[in-house]
């Protein structure tokens, strides 16, 4: 594994030229990353949802559900 300071040093002597494709090459990954991460959490969501873990409604919905199981 290269050491944060190695890569902190490579880049330094990039052109500037080099250096803002290096910088957009790494903010578009991270926008993928991104996208990757919500789509797992919207599958995991759905997935809840199919299996009845979750409840869905609005707030006033999902407030009355709650406090009918605290009456109960």
């Amino acid at each position: 594994m290269i050491a944060y300071q190695e890569i902190l040093e490579a880049i330094s002597v990039l052109s500037e030229e080099d250096q803002e494709e290096l910088f957009e090459l790494i903010r578009k990954r991270r926008i993928e990353n991104r996208r990757s991460q919500i789509a797992t959490n919207a599958q995991g969501v759905l997935q809840a949802v199919d299996e009845g873990k979750v409840v869905k409604g609005s707030f006033a919905d999902i407030k009355a559900y709650l406090l009918e199981d605290e009456e109960e």
